[in-house]
């Protein structure tokens, strides 16, 4: 009777963890151990300087804490590259004396993804991310203001990259 107990427990503890396998609880599942992020050059027609890497290092820097890949400059089983494409200020609303209220900061980055664990190119895609911040029309975008629009616009934008290309619920 005792035996059997031992048994059970053993079993089920055998198969709480054999479910574990290679799943975390931020839905990244990947079989790949290294990854690598290409730099992203700045390719818009207004070029505001430095955003090209500190997008490059977010978006490492993602993959560093969200997954156990590890990051390699190349031969990486996980590709990321590509370039920023869109950085436009744009007014978003108006006072009554039809001046901006406020200004929208919009990036749109283009992002190649290669899977090259899987050579058929079944995971692998091209596509556009974008996303953007609203700041008041009296705040110039320089500064402390441009890279808390920035950390905002790049931290949405970077997860959007990880959940399409790592997390697959």
């Amino acid at each position: 009777m005792k035996i059997i107990k031992i048994i059970c427990i053993s079993v089920c503890i055998c198969f709480t963890f054999q479910g574990c396998g290679i799943y975390s609880f931020n839905g990244i599942s990947t079989d790949a151990e290294t990854f690598q992020v290409n730099f992203f050059q700045n390719e818009a027609p207004i070029v505001e300087p430095g955003i090209d890497r500190t997008f490059t290092l977010a978006l490492q820097d993602l993959i560093q804490d969200q997954s156990n890949l590890s990051l390699v400059s190349n031969n990486g089983e996980l590709v990321f590259e590509g370039e920023i494409v869109q950085y436009y200020i744009a007014p978003q609303s108006s006072t009554s004396e039809n001046t901006a209220a406020q200004n929208r900061l919009n990036i749109a980055i283009n992002v190649r993804y290669y899977n090259n664990k899987k050579p058929d190119g079944e995971d692998d895609f091209e596509r556009r991310f974008s996303f953007f911040s609203d700041v008041p029309a009296t705040t110039q975008l320089v500064g402390s203001a441009l890279d808390t629009a920035l950390a905002e616009i790049f931290e949405r934008i970077t997860q959007d990259i990880v959940n399409e290309s790592l997390a697959k619920w």
